[in-house]
């Protein structure tokens, strides 16, 4: 599906992870990453960056009844910057919880772990293109089309396309230049179950959420329903089934 490239209003603000035990998990990813715990209500929690990392978003963890059942399609990816490193981060998370990961990736430089409730991510070995990311290399989405769904993310977050390999990898990355890339990997694996990671956007203080949500939609999303009561924010799916929010603007 071609998407066209009229820059819209909305901008990406949180990464959100599910979590059965949210202030255990957010302490987890504060201690490894370095960042700090910003906000605690109602049961969620937020993780955010220090001004200099260059990461703009909130990781936000939410609760939720469901356990974890299959390989998250989004997951971050962890920078270094020497072998060394490399080395200390994948101790530092085994010694605060995580574990080792085995998903068929067989001899890779990184190294793929999980999280206390079992979310995968990796620690990269340094690459040049994260050498200015700061704690985050990437946050990586499996996709289908990567180019298609590269073309979507861009429109409804600003982000242009930053990097290709052939037909496998497309990135964004912030008109910023800092902070993480995002990230849309060809895998062929097929959408079961709804996302435990998820990006929201918003638009901006004084706009109208109504309206963004209905330029979202004609970019290429879809209206989500994942019942319970109604919300102050609108759940949409991306092109790939992807769920994500439009959240009120600010």
């Amino acid at each position: 599906m071609a998407v066209s490239l009229r820059r819209m209003t909305t901008r990406l603000v949180n990464l959100v992870i599910d979590a059965a035990r949210p202030e255990a998990l957010a302490g987890f990813w504060a201690a490894l990453l370095g960042w700090h715990i910003a906000v605690e209500e109602s049961g969620e929690v937020d993780v955010r960056a220090p001004a200099t990392d260059g990461w703009d978003l909130d990781l936000v963890f939410v609760p939720v009844p469901e356990g974890k059942e299959v390989k998250n399609r989004i997951h971050l990816d962890l920078a270094s910057t020497t072998p060394t490193h490399q080395a200390e981060l994948v101790a530092r998370a085994l010694e605060l919880g995580g574990r080792r990961v085995d998903l068929g990736q067989g001899a890779v430089p990184w190294v793929v772990l999980a999280d206390p409730e079992g979310n995968e991510f990796c620690v990269l070995e340094p690459r040049e293109r994260y050498a200015d990311t700061g704690a985050v290399a990437s946050i990586l989405v499996d996709a289908h089309a990567p180019e298609l769904l590269a073309s979507f993310w861009a429109r409804i977050t600003g982000w242009p396309v930053q990097a290709r390999e052939g037909d496998v990898l497309v990135g964004l990355r912030a008109p910023s230049g800092r902070g993480p890339w995002l990230e849309f990997l060809r895998n062929d694996d097929v959408k079961r179950v709804k996302n435990r990671v998820h990006l929201d956007v918003a638009p901006p203080a004084e706009s109208d959420q109504a309206e963004a949500a209905a330029e979202v939609v004609a970019a290429g999303a879809a209206p989500a329903d994942l019942g319970g009561p109604a919300l102050p924010w609108r759940v949409l799916t991306d092109p790939e089934g992807n769920e994500f929010c439009v959240l009120t603007p600010r």
